[in-house]
């Protein structure tokens, strides 16, 4: 599984430029094969990242057409944090950092939003049947940086973990990493465990020996093309 996690104020120039890059690299993930996107400008206002995000659910449904029938192709988008908005956007679903809601809570809330007719029918997880109205069950995925985290988060009924730092993350100089053995410890859990933090394509494969699932990162997608790095990431 691949796993982009957004980051517009790490590309250059000013708020409109930052946008556009953005999005252009959506279209780039998406149609490179990313599974997940998440959504994560948490600096925005909920108009602007409503505004914002809304724009890439149009960019995550033209590409998902090109890719026809096959809904285990399709790129879903995840909101960080913003249940309000992953409904009113009609995303994917939901990212929930650490001391967040629990993913019980946001199925509960979701489920109230399709009773009142904001969300349309989909055939599982995280998928939607006319690519505009958020799905009756969403995909969920949680920040973990311990095995006992993400026990919990799959006895509370998340979809994915994401484990971190597995490695000390550059822009953030004497992070403590988890580590090899503790991401392999995680792994063990019932849901799919995605490494995150530090990640590279030097490193990666460790992560993919250890157990995960599938790397998580925000530069490592950014700062590359991303149909290279899925290619080099996957094998082929």
């Amino acid at each position: 599984m691949l796993y982009y996690i957004t980051d517009r104020k790490a590309f250059p120039g000013d708020e409109r430029r930052r946008r556009r890059c953005l999005l252009d690299k959506i279209t780039e993930a998406a149609s490179a094969g990313v599974d997940y996107i998440q959504f994560r400008e948490k600096d925005l206002c909920a108009k602007d990242l409503e505004s914002l995000a809304r724009e890439a659910m149009r960019i995550l449904h033209a590409q998902n057409k090109l890719r026809g029938q096959n809904r285990d192709l399709r790129t879903v988008l995840l909101i960080n944090s913003r249940i309000d908005v992953a409904i009113a956007t009609g995303a994917g679903g939901l990212h929930l950092p650490v001391d967040d809601l629990s993913p019980k809570e946001v199925r509960q809330i979701w489920k109230s939003a399709s009773w009142c007719g904001a969300s349309a029918p989909s055939t599982g997880p995280g998928q939607v049947l006319d690519g505009e109205s958020s799905p009756r069950d969403p995909l969920i995925s949680v920040s973990c940086h311990s095995s006992q985290e993400v026990a919990q988060a799959a006895a509370n009924s998340a979809d994915l973990a994401l484990f971190a730092p597995v490695f000390e993350k550059k822009d953030i100089p004497g992070t403590t990493p988890t580590g090899l053995d503790a991401l392999h410890e995680a792994c063990r859990a019932k849901i799919p465990v995605l490494a995150l933090g530090g990640i590279t394509l030097q490193n990666a494969a460790s992560c993919l020996q250890a157990g995960a699932a599938g790397i998580a990162a925000i530069r490592l997608f950014q700062e590359n093309t991303i149909s290279s790095i899925a290619r080099t990431l996957r094998g082929h």
